[in-house]
């Protein structure tokens, strides 16, 4: 199966705003990727993404790239027309899993339970928002990842404030309400939901240092619920990956309010894969090597050679 795969290119790095991730992401999985025997090497993919199908000397491609260019589906239909497999899910899951907002239009279109939102365009609205949305909130431009740009506010002033600082990472904002309680994840692989993940830090909330470099974030596997629990969290995170058009794996983010209910909060298509990430934590957890499941995550690539 190894040798079916053929030379393999672990696009990494970027020039989005999770470059740093992206290349250490890219690097753990072309460890990987080698250890098992797998002709892979890295390509640091920067500026035009026209240029990487440029006579290609490689197969197939394992997206490791976080963020706009390689996970909000520009890269995907370029390696779709140009005939090239590749990891993940195709364009369109891509797209819409990018962008926060209109997958929450999703959700709420198939009623999946997701925090109420708005979106905002304007320092102006804040007072607005803050009325007909119960504080604390959350800001977040609406097509970053890594918890970039993501701020909890409780007043219309310092909504004003955040907003600003998201409209300068994207001119779409989506203001939502916070859900307290717990935080869970739930990764996705071939179909099948591996174990949940509770995460806990004394961080305001799960942000980009919590992810990537503090070591204080607490990780609970088992995740602390009843079995009973976990398996319609489990179950809402198949429905939310499957509704957007995700395959092959990913990782579906979800709170838990006081009386227990479960709220959507958003689909990674490309999550990281660092010593710090999830997925492996969770495979793991599920007797899945790292090396194991990069190579499961890359045979989907076999089948069928015009994805």
């Amino acid at each position: 199966m190894v040798r079916a795969l053929g030379r393999v290119a672990v696009f990494m790095g970027g020039d989005s705003a999770e470059r740093d991730v992206s290349l250490k992401s890219g690097k753990a999985v072309l460890a990987a990727l080698l250890s098992a025997g797998v002709d892979a090497f890295a390509i640091d993919v920067r500026g035009c993404l026209l240029k990487t199908v440029e006579d290609p000397d490689f197969d197939r491609v394992f997206i490791a790239l976080h963020g706009r260019g390689g996970e909000d589906g520009t890269l995907q239909a370029i390696l779709s027309q140009a005939g090239i497999p590749y990891t993940g899910s195709e364009m369109m899951a891509s797209a819409l899993a990018m962008d926060k907002l209109r997958t929450k239009y999703v959700f709420e279109g198939c009623a999946l339970p997701t925090p109420k939102f708005r979106t905002m365009s304007a320092t102006g609205q804040a007072a607005r928002i803050v009325q007909e949305l119960a504080p604390p909130l959350s800001v977040k431009p609406s097509r970053e990842g890594s918890s970039i740009g993501i701020r909890k506010v409780t007043t219309a002033a310092e909504l004003a404030e955040a907003y600003e600082a998201a409209a300068a990472l994207d001119p779409l904002v989506l203001v939502e309400e916070w859900i307290e309680g717990p935080e869970f994840t739930v990764s996705l692989l071939q179909d099948q939901a591996l174990p949940a993940i509770g995460l806990s830090t004394d961080h305001v909330f799960y942000d980009y240092d919590a992810k990537y470099l503090a070591d204080d974030t607490r990780y609970r596997i088992p995740c602390g619920l009843a079995p009973e629990d976990e398996l319609r969290l489990q179950q809402l995170a198949l429905d939310a990956f499957r509704v957007v058009g995700c395959r092959t794996w990913g990782r579906v983010d979800i709170m838990q309010d006081a009386r227990g209910g479960f709220w959507l909060l958003e689909v990674n298509t490309v999550p990281g894969m660092t010593d710090h990430s999830l997925v492996p934590m969770a495979a793991k957890a599920a007797g899945i090597s790292f090396e194991e499941l990069v190579v499961r995550i890359l045979e989907d690539t076999l089948e069928g050679a015009d994805v």
